[in-house]
């Protein structure tokens, strides 16, 4: 497979590297980074520590720029925006899963998936997240507040919120990394589910190489260069 950017993809990475100061000097996190994604694709990104893994998914989200190169999200190039455009481009585009959860404790299971419903102006924003809890198996938890559920509902809760608004993409940093190696299953097999049924592009940070070898594609990152680009076997 090219690592070649190519038309019709909803993610593309163009030569992108990304250089930050250090006391020693610039210092390289990424160097000249170019692939591709097509809708729907689920994506591992794996690598060493290090490697570059984070910053990559940062970029791709917009979160922050490449010191050169661009990304294309959607068909929209975030380089050309400022952090408020890259922002409204994030809330009609893309769902985030963090390992460490990022819910809101003072709102019920219900009401942190109803927030981005809400705040992309959603009209029944109540009876859609009533239905995604629902699809994640959570139909009697939805009034619990973050305290009173475990880390796998906690995950569940953060799936829903991020399907919630039917991204075009999903980025997933460690999904599982804070799970046990039974729930860590049962949630991916969520995802995965969630990816299918909904044409929602999965991009994935993992060091589960099992996982990893679940997904569509395989791109592998060391010390900053995309040394490999694989599709899954069939």
């Amino acid at each position: 497979m090219s690592n070649q950017p190519a038309d019709g993809a909803v993610l593309a990475a163009y030569q992108i590297s990304k250089k930050v100061s250090s006391p020693e000097g610039s210092l390289t996190i990424l160097s000249d980074v170019s692939f591709s994604i097509d809708p729907g694709d689920s994506v591992a990104v794996v690598g060493p520590s290090g490697a570059g893994k984070s910053t990559l998914l940062a970029l791709l989200a917009g979160l922050d720029l490449p010191t050169t190169g661009h990304v294309m999200l959607n068909g929209v190039n975030l380089s050309d925006l400022d952090e408020d455009g890259r922002a409204q481009v994030r809330a009609e585009s893309v769902g985030f899963v963090f390992q460490s959860f990022h819910l809101v404790p003072s709102l019920n299971a219900l009401e942190n998936v109803m927030l981005p419903l809400e705040l992309a102006g959603i009209a029944d924003a109540r009876g859609a997240s009533r239905n995604i809890i629902e699809q994640v198996g959570l139909a009697d938890r939805w009034s619990h507040y973050p305290a009173q559920l475990s880390g796998g509902e906690k995950q569940r809760v953060a799936i829903a919120r991020a399907f919630a608004t039917e991204p075009a993409v999903l980025f997933a940093d460690e999904p599982t990394g804070n799970l046990d190696t039974r729930t860590g299953s049962t949630i991916m097999n969520l995802m995965f589910e969630l990816n299918r049924s909904s044409s929602t592009t999965l991009v994935l940070v993992t060091h589960d190489s099992s996982l990893a070898g679940r997904c569509d594609r395989v791109i592998s990152l060391d010390a900053g260069k995309l040394v490999s680009d694989t599709k899954a076997a069939a």
